[in-house]
């Protein structure tokens, strides 16, 4: 667990490297190409917007997600049938035991943990799943999610949830700024190979740090199931609400820049086996938990 969160804090520092140095190129690229004398008024708007992510995906993390999927308090029944599975599981991983909500969607069976660290975890299942999903299933579920917050992998998903949706906002500004400022066409034209470095860069970004989203979510969807099952000391408790989500097939509506925190992909039927997807097979997922 000790090299799980060490590894999980060092892939933080990593991303927000990456983070930063898209942003400062992307800022010195576009004063070439409008106007060279402002390039260090450009470097020092890249680098405040850098910091300032930085720190919203560090400390705001959890109410940026919480935001953009429209998650409520429990009702006094959700929070009796939560609070108990919760509390206990809590208490068997040595942790705090998290604040939950309620993600209002009565179809789709699913659910995330999100926060900077155990003390300030926030836990989201959707009210079907709660619904669904028998005592032991719950708890295979939960159990998932309290490894997430134990092994910090919350921080760092919650935020590459927040700075890859900066560089995707970034590189569409970019872009788009290219796209229709025709006033500055003569100076643009002594500019191509700045042009053309802005244009891959902005293109190939979000991609680049969508596959260290995939990356990351996917070994560690593995890691939490193990840890989970062990938490429990059932594995096929998860492995049968593994199975229950499968039959349910339905994708759900989510943003795609927090699809990697949940605990199925959420786009389960369209591309739950494709390079892109951002959790392991499902099946491979229940092979695995059957085996233990």
């Amino acid at each position: 667990m000790e090299e799980q969160i060490a590894a999980n804090k060092r892939d933080s520092f990593i991303l927000i490297g990456i983070v930063s140095i898209v942003l400062v190129t992307l800022g010195y690229v576009f004063a070439q190409i409008y106007d060279p004398s402002l390039v260090f008024v450009f470097l020092i708007i890249a680098v405040i917007l850098s910091t300032l992510g930085t720190i919203a995906s560090y400390w705001y993390s959890d109410k940026i997600v919480l935001a953009v999927t429209k998650t409520r308090e429990p009702t006094p029944l959700e929070n009796a049938h939560l609070s108990n599975v919760v509390e206990g599981l809590a208490i068997a991983a040595g942790i705090p035991a998290p604040r939950f909500v309620i993600i209002a969607d009565e179809v789709n069976l699913n659910a995330f943990a999100t926060g900077r660290d155990p003390e300030h975890a926030v836990l989201a299942v959707t009210s079907a799943l709660l619904k669904t999903m028998n005592r032991e299933e719950l708890e295979g579920v939960i159990a998932h999610e309290m490894s997430h917050i134990n092994n910090y992998d919350i921080r760092l998903a919650s935020m590459i949830a927040v700075l890859v949706g900066i560089i995707v906002i970034a590189s569409q500004i970019f872009l788009r700024s290219l796209w229709f400022s025709g006033g500055n066409r003569d100076r643009r034209d002594g500019n191509v190979i700045f042009i053309v470095i802005g244009v891959v860069l902005a293109i190939l970004a979000p991609i680049f740090t969508q596959l260290i989203q995939l990356a990351v979510s996917r070994q560690r969807e593995y890691l939490a199931d193990s840890s989970g099952a062990y938490l429990t000391r059932n594995p096929m408790g998860l492995a049968s609400a593994l199975e229950k989500i499968k039959a349910n097939n339905v994708n759900t509506k989510v943003n795609g820049a927090v699809s990697h925190l949940y605990f199925t992909n959420p786009f389960l039927s369209k591309n739950a086996n494709s390079l892109f997807a951002t959790h392991p097979p499902i099946d491979e997922r229940i092979k695995r938990l059957k085996e233990m």
